[in-house]
C-alpha cells in the first residue's frame, strides 16, 4: 500500500480519534479534514503554531508513520521514528553490530558504484557526456578507499545544472540548492522509516560515523537515490527558470511527492518508499548473511 505524506503549513490543532487524523483549525475549531493513520507515511509539520496531542504521536509511531519537523525557514530539522519496527528486531541489531569491516567495506562498494551508476544515467538523458563516471565506477575499490565517489560528484555537480555562473553544491550554498537539500530531507526520512521497518538501527552507519549524527547509516543507504531528487530538481528548473532562495508552495508539492515516485528496482517499478524497503530489506539480510548484494533502484 501506498502511504501519503502530509504536509502540514498553517496554525493547527493534530488528534486523533477513531484511529485518523483530525486536522483542526486552531484560530476556529473547525475540523479541517481527517485522514486513517493507517494510510499515513510521512507527517510533516511545518508551522510553529501546531499543537500535536501525545495519542496522536503514539498512534503514528505504532504504525511506523515518520512525523518530521521544520524550522522557521520550513527546513526539515527533525524526524520521530518508532523503536519496534520489526518483529525480530533483537536479532537484526545485533547482526548489524557485530558485523564485519570487511562486509561494511564491500556494502559502501556497491552503494557508490550504484550511486555513480544513477548519477551517470542522469546525465544521459539530459544529453551531457559521462564517460568519465563510468571510469569512476569502474574504479571503486571495496570500501572505496581511492574516494572515487568525490571524483564523481565534482565532475557531476560541475555540469548538471547549466547555470550562467556555474554552480557548486553546497548545504548553504546559492540556489537551487535550497531545493536538493528540501528533497534529500524528505528522501532521508524515507529511508530512515524503511531502515526501522526492517529492524535496523538507522544511527549505525556502515560509511558514515559521525557521532553527533542520528542518521548514519540512512544516509549511507540514501546515496543511490539522490541522483533521483537531483533529476527532479532540474526538471522543475527546466519547466520554470524560478530558482529564488525561498521555496514556492509548487516546488514544495512537488518535491513531497517523492515518496510515490516511480523507481525502476530489481526489474520492477515501484514508488520510490516500496523501493527503500527492498533496499533496507536486502541490507538487513546482508548483515545476517543471508544474501551478499544490496538491491538498489536504477535510474532509467
Amino acid at each position: 500500500m501506498i502511504k501519503k505524506t502530509i504536509c502540514i503549513t498553517s496554525p493547527s490543532y493534530l488528534k486523533t480519534k477513531d484511529r485518523q487524523l483530525h486536522i483542526v483549525n486552531s484560530e476556529n475549531n473547525e475540523l479541517r479534514g481527517k485522514i486513517p493513520i493507517e494510510d499515513i507515511g510521512y507527517l510533516i509539520l511545518e508551522h510553529p503554531q501546531i499543537t500535536i496531542s501525545h495519542p496522536l504521536i503514539s498512534l503514528l509511531l505504532e504504525n511506523n508513520s515518520a512525523i518530521i519537523t521544520c524550522n522557521n525557514q520550513h527546513m526539515p530539522t527533525g524526524m520521530f521514528l518508532n523503536l519496534d519496527g520489526n518483529t525480530i528486531q533483537s536479532e537484526r541489531f545485533k547482526a548489524q553490530i557485530e558485523a564485519s569491516e570487511p562486509l561494511k567495506k564491500q556494502l559502501w562498494q556497491q552503494t557508490i558504484r550504484a550511486k555513480i551508476e544513477n548519477q551517470k544515467k542522469v546525465m544521459n538523458i539530459w544529453g551531457l557526456e559521462s564517460d568519465y563516471l563510468q571510469v569512476c565506477k569502474n574504479n571503486v575499490k571495496s570500501g572505496d578507499s581511492d574516494n572515487q565517489e568525490a571524483k564523481a560528484s565534482y565532475y557531476y555537480w560541475r555540469r548538471l545544472f547549466e547555470l550562467e555562473d556555474g554552480f557548486k553544491r553546497e548545504r548553504y550554498g546559492d540556489p537551487p540548492n535550497q531545493l536538493l537539500n528540501y528533497g534529500y530531507s524528505i528522501l532521508r526520512s524515507v529511508i530512515a522509516r524503511a531502515l526501522t521497518g526492517s529492524g535496523l538501527l538507522p544511527t549505525l552507519g556502515i560509511f558514515h560515523k559521525n557521532k553527533y549524527n542520528a542518521y548514519c547509516l540512512a544516509d549511507d543507504i540514501m546515496e543511490p537515490y539522490r541522483p533521483f531528487v537531483d533529476n527532479r530538481v532540474k526538471l522543475m528548473l527546466y519547466h520554470s527558470m524560478d530558482i529564488e532562495a525561498d521555496i514556492s508552495r509548487d516546488q514544495k508539492n512537488n518535491l513531497l511527492q517523492i515518496p510515490a515516485m516511480d523507481v525502476v528496482i530489481d526489474g520492477e517499478k515501484h514508488p520510490l518508499m516500496i523501493a527503500a524497503q527492498r533496499t533496507s530489506s536486502s541490507l538487513a539480510r546482508c548483515f545476517t548473511g543471508e544474501i551478499k548484494k544490496l538491491i538498489y533502484p536504477e535510474f532509467k
